[in-house]
């Protein structure tokens, strides 16, 4: 049986307002990534092959968290900021909030998917590039380790779940930074073992360091 580990990057600049300024670690996403290596370590994880999309944030993430890493665009977000802006434009539905960003996420989605709002790919390409590249990380008897964005987690558990727009929206939702998620990859399919598991933030005194964005 092989495994793939994806991980969620570190806490990004959560105060900006579009891709670019979005697209750098936090003080505190450098040291949550920091503490996921270590803890990775002190559990003996060894990798086959360490993969990391080429955001800055997830280069920082990987680094912080002491590995070197082959880089796959394929594992790049989606551009949320220019989707949000354009269902705005086009829709003239409201920018989101922290109260409506749960409403708010879905109706991306499905505007995305049906191409009535453009971003920098459309939906389907997005779609099939998250399934290339499980595709080709689920190896049997190999162990990859993959930093990533939530976008991508939740393609990711689309496909294994056939999950609709919706539940794939809500189950983006509760993903914690720096959180990991296990597949387990047999010989005919790959299977999800372990969703949003933080054992790294959980020891006393790092409540403060369990972010979402």
């Amino acid at each position: 049986m092989g495994e793939i580990i994806m991980v969620r990057h570190g806490q990004a600049n959560s105060q900006a307002t579009t891709e670019e300024d979005y697209d750098r670690l936090s003080d505190l996403g450098k040291t949550q990534s920091n503490w996921l290596g270590d803890w990775l370590r002190g559990h003996d994880y060894i990798f086959d092959h360490v993969v990391s999309g080429t955001l800055y944030r997830h280069r920082q993430t990987v680094a912080g968290m002491g590995y070197d890493a082959d880089e796959d665009p394929r594992l790049n977000e989606i551009d949320y900021y220019t989707l949000t802006d354009a269902l705005h434009r086009i829709k003239g539905e409201p920018l989101p909030t922290g109260d409506t960003f749960a409403d708010h996420m879905p109706k991306v989605f499905a505007a995305w998917r049906e191409a009535e709002i453009e971003g920098a790919e459309p939906y389907h390409a997005f779609e099939d590039r998250v399934a290339a590249l499980l595709a080709d990380a689920a190896q049997p008897g190999r162990r990859v380790l993959c930093v990533t964005s939530g976008g991508v987690i939740g393609m990711v558990l689309r496909h294994l779940l056939d999950l609709d727009i919706l539940k794939m929206s809500r189950v983006m939702l509760p993903i914690w930074n720096t959180s990991i998620h296990r597949l387990h990859v047999r010989q005919t399919e790959t299977i999800l073992a372990g969703f949003n598991a933080i054992p790294h933030l959980e020891e006393p005194g790092r409540a403060h360091a369990r972010t979402y964005y």
